[in-house]
């Protein structure tokens, strides 16, 4: 590598600059602060762990988005973690063990072996909350709400939010005895709702009349709040679980109604379907292809750690919510003060910039022989002596 390529940064790894950095570290506090008030406690979780820890219960997508290292103390591998929820999973089971429900929120970088999608970053930072102990539905709706308020805090509006629930489809399927081969074939063909193709594979593979009338109308099952009323009706007589996920998307939507916020349901779109175990959950915009926010229930991530807690939860990039919000303030502007070389002056400046910042304002102080760029320092004002007094002028 020449001395000039050696700015360069790996494909998919960005760097944050001063004056987008201020808005990014200005909305995570925000956000904690928003999840603190809502009673969800602060973990700071490693960078990386042992990948035995790291990726339990955690599917094979994870596993591929995440980098290992060896570690040179005990020679075990290790991960650099590509996602947070599996560390709060550990943290809850193992080093909380609190017997009633838990709330935890983090924010953090993590790091992917690949991006996710064209032009999306390596590094993300992530923050979100994750809610271990409860099963009911309410936990579902709480996550929910507390996502479209992470969004709304961010300046963002006009969000969609699209709803699905895995048990549906995983529950239409618990008697049918596929094999896991012809499970991922029908899988994949609802997933790209390729209605002829999958009518064939249901024509072939499905004895089942009543069964293969619900898997050919799943596909169909996508579109406004509207959808719900169709399900009832057309998945009429299927197995409890089936018809239990239809009524709890039902109570889902009635909850989030007030919210300003689009609805669009796809009883069929199953993301994180190997990891989910409920409702799954995405925010987006118009204009923007990645979701601002997504997330889940996902149960049986504890069992890997020995202590199996119901689990739900989201996660956002920061990064992302900054890109598309409306409140992309300008840093404040701070007071430049110059360098003195006269001590008793220096000593009364002294006092003035401490006061001054114990204000909250920025005050850059000069050096002796400085050049100054007023827009480098960003600074829109002087602190300068006046007929004995110590003034602050706006710069030109």
């Amino acid at each position: 590598m020449t001395i000039a390529d050696r700015w360069l940064l790996p494909d998919g790894v960005d760097e944050v600059l001063p004056e987008r950095a201020q808005v990014v570290e200005h909305l995570r506090r925000q956000l904690l602060d928003l999840y603190n008030s809502w009673g969800y406690d602060l973990v700071i979780p490693p960078m990386v762990e042992f990948t035995d820890s790291l990726l339990s219960g955690s599917g094979s997508d994870l596993d591929l988005m995440t980098f290992r290292i060896t570690d040179q103390l005990s020679g075990r591998m290790m991960g650099i973690r590509a996602d947070i929820t599996p560390q709060t999973a550990r943290m809850d089971a193992h080093s909380l063990r609190r017997e009633g429900p838990s709330r935890l929120c983090y924010a953090g970088t993590v790091l992917h072996t690949r991006p996710r999608g064209p032009l999306e970053s390596r590094t993300p930072i992530s923050i979100g909350v994750e809610l271990f102990g409860e099963a009911t539905v309410a936990a579902d709706i709480e996550v929910i709400e507390l996502l479209l308020q992470s969004i709304s805090s961010a300046g963002v509006e006009n969000v969609h939010l699209d709803l699905g629930h895995v048990d549906i489809f995983r529950g239409l399927l618990a008697d049918a005895g596929l094999s896991a081969d012809s499970e991922a074939q029908l899988f994949d063909l609802v997933q790209r709702k390729a209605a002829r193709e999958l009518a064939q594979w249901i024509e072939s593979n499905i004895s089942d009349p009543q069964l293969a009338g619900w898997l050919n109308v799943l596909p169909s099952l996508a579109g406004s709040v509207e959808v719900l009323a169709a399900a009832r009706d057309k998945l009429a007589g299927a197995p409890a679980a089936v018809l239990a996920a239809v009524a709890q998307l039902e109570e889902i939507v009635t909850a989030i109604a007030q919210r300003n916020v689009t609805v669009y349901l796809d009883l069929g779109e199953l993301p994180g379907y190997h990891y989910h175990t409920g409702v799954v959950f995405a925010a987006y915009v118009q204009g923007y292809g990645k979701a601002l926010g997504n997330g889940g229930r996902y149960d049986h991530v504890g069992d890997a750690f020995g202590r199996p807690r119901p689990a739900t939860g989201f996660a956002c990039n920061l990064k992302s919510l900054v890109s598309q919000s409306a409140h992309n303030e300008v840093a404040k502007l701070g007071i430049f003060v110059a360098h003195s070389s006269n001590p008793a002056v220096a000593e009364q400046m002294t006092q003035q910039i401490t006061e001054l910042r114990s204000q909250g304002e920025r005050v850059v102080q000069g050096f002796a022989d400085q050049l100054v760029d007023y827009s480098e320092l960003n600074c829109d004002r002087a602190l300068v002596e006046q007929d004995g007094s110590w003034v602050i002028q706006k710069l030109s």
